[in-house]
């Protein structure tokens, strides 16, 4: 199910609200967790029972893992409990990729399993494996099934994230408060998330849509659709992150934030600080930092720089361009902190340019079907093979998107944020937009219920990881 669905926004919605807050306050919990497997099993009703398992597993371990603390045996429980999570993983995600090379490689002809590749599971796998690391360094294990398996699975943030620490929410498990101003909060952000998705993204991705259907290629073309896809994919996995933490305040919970407009970065590694929070900082604290961080030698520092950032391609999908797409920003993040980084700190216009560059180069490798695609598209935006410069097809596109393409830039930088902070120190101002706000939330739920009804381009692109 869709949060930018006509049944999710008017029929499921609705009514798991009236159920969450007409239930005693003890027994919202169990609430939320089966409103989230009903959701999971709308669109995924055979990998309920997958998720299932899953949970049960984290939460026999985390109660082992707490009994035997500070012992020789500690440490083999959390190993097991992060090797059966990261199995789960490797075989619904991974398995076709390993059998597809080494059929290459070693000439074999294994048939593939064509498994399909359950819905959120690299998202749930990560959370699960968040929740037994904290409890072997030191977080109390949760006692109560219910609670833990409705952290896992909460369907605000369960398809495509953020990733949400246990130790974060621990506390709000067992007892959150809710408000009116909290509730408010969490219902503009998630309008303006959905505005994101369906006005600003979806559009983008249409001009995509449009660019891979084209048999008249160009330079333009081929640069307009890279500018169009990096904001396609920004507006569409941030729209759904603040959809996930608006209705996180609805239902009395603080997620972190995931993303602060990456797009003004100076350089590549401020970028992976705004970009995706939430995945960063899990592999900063469960990958980078056990493997020594930057507490080690010099060599070393990078060994582990490059494995992160590969693991962090392959966590995006199984298949060699994310492993590149990785490959490719180790790289930049370790030239960035042998050399690069004064020089980028000392002349911001042309750092930030650099940043928009490589990540403009680094998301169309990423978008890419296969590597072939890849280097396809990569020499396009050069005008490799002797494609034009422009062509009547690309003039045509550029001027359909000239009030998109703008609009969407701009919301990418915190220009409109930064005026509003503006207004709100002003009384008369904050009198008017305490009026004109609710009006305009009403109006841009309005038009984006009518291209909902309309069956425009809708899907979410993190749902693929």
């Amino acid at each position: 199910m869709l949060f930018s669905s006509i049944p999710f926004l008017y029929y499921f919605l609705p009514l798991v609200l009236a159920a969450y807050f007409v239930t005693p306050a003890r027994f919202r919990n169990g609430v939320l967790l089966f409103s989230s497997l009903f959701f999971y099993a709308w669109g995924e009703p055979k990998y309920v029972l997958l998720m299932a398992v899953s949970i049960l597993c984290g939460y026999g371990f985390g109660l082992l893992l707490e009994r035997y603390r500070g012992g020789r045996a500690a440490k083999y429980i959390c190993g097991i409990s992060v090797g059966i999570s990261l199995c789960f993983l490797l075989y619904f995600k991974y398995a076709d990729f390993f059998l597809q090379n080494f059929n290459a490689v070693a000439g074999a002809d294994f048939p593939l399993l064509h498994i399909a590749l359950p819905i959120g599971i690299s998202f749930y796998t990560f959370q699960i494996i968040s929740y037994t690391v904290d409890v072997y360094r030191g977080e109390p294990a949760q006692k109560n099934l219910v609670h833990l398996a409705a952290y896992i699975a909460m369907f605000p943030q369960l398809i495509a994230g953020p990733i949400v620490r246990y130790s974060d929410i621990a506390a709000q498990l067992e007892d959150r408060t809710h408000s009116t101003a909290l509730a408010a909060e969490g219902i503009r952000r998630f309008i303006i998330g959905l505005g994101k998705k369906i006005l600003l993204a979806n559009q983008l991705g249409e001009l995509c849509g449009a660019f891979r259907a084209s048999e008249e290629k160009s330079v333009l073309f081929y640069w307009l659709y890279a500018l169009a896809f990096a904001l396609h994919i920004y507006f569409d996995f941030s729209g759904y992150s603040d959809m996930a933490i608006g209705l996180g305040k609805i239902f009395g919970f603080r997620f972190l934030e995931n993303f602060n407009y990456p797009y003004i970065s100076s350089s590549i590694t401020e970028f992976w600080r705004r970009w995706h929070i939430s995945l960063g900082t899990w592999f900063r604290d469960y990958v980078y930092i056990p493997l020594g961080g930057n507490r080690v030698g010099k060599y070393r520092h990078l060994l582990n720089i490059l494995a992160v950032w590969v693991l962090t391609g392959f966590w995006h999908g199984a298949a060699w361009n994310f492993a590149v797409w990785g490959l490719l920003f180790a790289v930049l993040l370790m030239v960035e902190k042998m050399w690069l980084l004064k020089l980028l700190r000392k002349h911001k216009m042309i750092a930030r340019i650099y940043v928009l560059f490589f990540v403009l180069i680094s998301f169309v490798l990423f978008n890419a079907d296969n590597m072939g695609q890849a280097f396809s598209d990569l020499a396009g935006l050069f005008g490799a093979g002797g494609i034009p410069l422009a062509s009547d097809e690309a003039l045509y596109y550029l001027s359909s998107f000239s009030l998109i393409l703008p609009i969407a830039i701009i919301g990418a930088t915190p220009l409109i944020k930064n005026g509003f902070e503006r207004l709100s120190k002003n009384c008369a101002a904050v009198r008017i937009l305490n009026i004109a706000e609710p009006i305009a939330l009403l109006s841009i739920l309005l038009v984006m219920t009518a291209y909902l009804v309309d069956g425009s381009f809708n899907p979410f692109l993190y749902f693929r990881f």
